[in-house]
């Protein structure tokens, strides 16, 4: 763990150094930073989606996602959990938004990818922190330009990126079968359209309540492997 223990470490030291920052920016500056990160989101959204192998996957998983994710009404929760701390905080209402906007943005960011899951792996199978400490270190600028544009949400995202990891890092011997190279593609593909759709929001082209597709991380990978067995006997599916 002592690789995602630092990963944390770099979220919360770049968030707090952006909101140090933050307070000294006027706010159409602050904006117009804000379209420069969507508009780099959007553009780590599209090469993201571009790792998937199967499309039909993809949909799969982003329909599964979708049912699951609204019928628990996870962006409604999320916003409603970002409204109280907000209350607790004693921010104003700009802030309630930004809360919950910045810790969905940040958490995706920092843990939807083939560095997240590839490293957090070789961490807990092998001992090996390599992958991890170069993904810190890009998480630790990247939280500092969030912070600066999406505020208190941001440091939040390092609690994500705590059990997210952290629990990859812990089940790495259960996992291991499940995330194969293609499953990594699929999961990368599907968080990656998520970011696409985070970049839209943040633009202010879009206004998708991307939290009620979470599960679809969840479903990318199983629905990956129940193609790889189905695959054996209809070869259009492999």
């Amino acid at each position: 763990m002592t690789g995602v223990f630092v990963n944390v470490a770099t979220v919360l030291l770049g968030s707090f150094i952006g909101l140090v920052f933050k307070k000294g920016i006027s706010k159409k500056y602050t904006d117009a930073v804000m379209t420069g990160i969507g508009l780099c989101t959007i553009l780590i959204g599209v090469q993201g989606m571009l790792k998937g192998e199967n499309v039909l996957v993809s949909i799969i998983s982003m329909v599964l996602g979708a049912i699951v994710g609204t019928a628990a009404d996870i962006d409604k929760r999320l916003n409603g959990a970002g409204e109280l701390l907000s209350k607790k905080l004693r921010k104003g209402d700009d802030s309630k938004v930004s809360l919950a906007e910045g810790f969905v943005t940040a958490s995706l960011l920092f843990c939807v990818g083939a560095m997240t899951i590839v490293g957090s792996l070789n961490s807990g199978l092998k001992g090996d922190h390599s992958m991890i400490y170069t993904k810190s270190l890009l998480d630790f600028f990247s939280s500092m330009m969030l912070s600066a544009s999406l505020g208190i949400g941001v440091p939040f995202a390092a609690i994500f990126v705590l059990v997210f990891q952290g629990g990859i890092v812990l089940l790495a011997g259960v996992l291991e079968p499940l995330l194969s190279t293609a499953a990594i593609a699929e999961i990368t593909c599907v968080g990656s359209l998520m970011i696409l759709a985070l970049g839209l929001n943040l633009t202010g082209i879009g206004k998708f309540k991307v939290a009620n597709y979470l599960p679809a991380l969840l479903f990318a990978p199983l629905v990956c492997f129940l193609f790889e067995l189905l695959g054996r006997y209809i070869p259009a599916l492999a």
